[in-house]
């Protein structure tokens, strides 16, 4: 007997593990359990993933849904992870009590090497493990070292093909093949659940603008963060959109929307701030609303809206975000790269006036995402993509340097430089900081030995 043990921590997750069992991505185990978390820094304060419209739909592809949060309390599910010597007590303990007897176990988690994936690998040791990415974050390095004798136990990674044509980087260092969930599977998941009962607004082709909570990830303050919201209600109503309906993330803290709505009110537009009692899946928004834009930051909704929704977007305060993260290596990193490249920004497009400006609107904008779609080759989003894993990650994919140096070589520019820190190629010596005229040095090998241990002194000094 087999039992699959899928964790999930939103319900974007629930949809694509769901479409993954539907397309036959899966062999038929025994038993299917999903193990559902609560993540971010207060999360007795997130509403469960469970408590999300379309739930009960969902629900049917598992024999049973448990909690992570509920089994470990009162641990912080973001941060616990159990000592090599107590793993195997854990995993005697979460055996009986979610009744595992004594059979085999697979494991399909997200990212292993940071949250409840990481302690569940950690746990159930020499466990196969399916790995699936929801989001950008897929396209970018793994985000520390992970243990040999979990890497090399992972035997794919399961992704949504949020941008056709580039290959993932993720689990590379292991030779981990990925392997796309068909886009007709998702949107067939999706259109069962826009089928249900969803209480919404009845606004006609909307400018629907996404929330995200930045600041709970800790990646803008709040000020900034606020500001790129009311930035999102006057690029939509600068390009012709009157009608304007805002989603809040459904698992930050509550947002008060008073500055949207006094913002909406000068600028003489229709403001919907969605509030219902249940979380609605963005993807379901999408399906019933049928927007004319769709606004957002980095989220993979923003990107799902573009590839399986047919819908056109815009991005806003990715210059923002690529300027203020730190360190480097933060994980986001990768999504702000991917949507400030591929997507085009709110202020892309000129306003439309007059009758009919909602459709001109949205025919603009969905022209800008296809032009922009076709800006540079597949091959050179590849290259900027490694490029970027490099220099975040160098001593997790080193193997990525050549194809880095051969980026910034060719295409390091002013519309390019925004993707990279000076301070970090010249620590990584690689092209952009150096003279052309001396770039031999940074392929010299005595060179780079003394530069490292200099390094190391200066290291032990401090």
């Amino acid at each position: 007997m087999t039992i699959r043990i899928f964790h999930a921590s939103s319900p974007g997750a629930v949809v694509l593990l769901a479409a993954a069992i539907d397309a036959g991505c899966f062999t038929e185990p025994d038993r299917r359990i999903l193990l559902l978390s609560r993540t971010g820094p207060a999360p007795e304060t997130v509403a469960d993933v469970s408590t999300s419209v379309g739930f009960d739909r969902l629900r049917t592809r598992f024999d049973a849904v448990l909690s992570w949060n509920d089994a470990i309390a009162p641990f912080h599910p973001d941060g616990w992870r159990p000592r090599a010597d107590d793993a195997p007590l854990w995993e005697r303990h979460f055996r009986r009590a979610w009744g595992l007897g004594e059979e085999e176990l697979e494991l399909v988690v997200d990212s292993p090497h940071a949250g409840p994936a990481r302690a569940l690998t950690l746990v159930f040791a020499g466990t196969p493990v399916d790995v699936y990415a929801e989001g950008p974050g897929a396209y970018g390095p793994t985000g520390e070292k992970i243990p040999p004798l979990t890497g090399y136990r992972v035997r794919r990674l399961l992704h949504p093909d949020l941008v056709a044509g580039v290959r993932p980087l993720l689990l590379g260092e292991f030779g981990v093949e990925p392997r796309t969930v068909p886009v007709e599977a998702i949107t067939k998941v999706v259109a069962e659940l826009a089928d249900g009962e969803v209480a919404l607004p009845a606004v006609e082709e909307p400018a629907l603008l996404l929330g995200q909570d930045l600041p709970g990830a800790g990646l803008v303050p709040a000020a900034d963060e606020a500001g790129l919201r009311l930035e999102m209600v006057r690029g939509a109503a600068a390009l012709g959109h009157t009608r304007l309906v805002y989603a809040p993330d459904p698992y930050a803290p509550w947002e008060n929307p008073a500055a949207l709505h006094a913002e909406a009110d000068r600028l003489g537009v229709e403001l919907t701030v969605l509030d219902g009692p249940l979380p609605v899946p963005a993807d379901v928004l999408m399906q019933r609303l049928r927007p004319a834009l769709v606004v957002g930051c980095t989220s993979a909704a923003l990107f799902g809206a573009a590839r399986f929704h047919g819908l056109p977007v815009a991005a806003v305060g990715t210059g923002l975000l690529l300027e203020r993260l730190i360190p480097y290596e933060n994980p986001e990193r990768t999504a702000a790269t991917l949507a400030d490249a591929v997507l085009p920004g709110l202020g892309d497009a000129e306003a439309g006036s007059g009758a009919g400006a909602e459709s001109r609107a949205g025919a603009e904008s969905r022209a800008r995402v296809e032009s922009r779609a076709r800006v540079g080759s597949a091959a050179e989003l590849d290259g900027l993509l490694a490029a970027v894993a490099f220099a975040m990650r160098p001593k997790v994919r080193p193997d990525l340097r050549p194809a880095a140096e051969r980026y910034l070589a060719a295409h390091l520019d002013n519309s390019t430089w925004r993707y990279f820190k000076r301070r970090r190629l010249a620590s990584l010596a690689l092209p952009g900081v150096i003279p052309a005229r001396l770039a031999f040095l940074r392929s010299n090998p005595a060179l780079r030995r003394v530069v490292r241990r200099a390094r190391a002194l200066r290291s032990g000094r401090t």
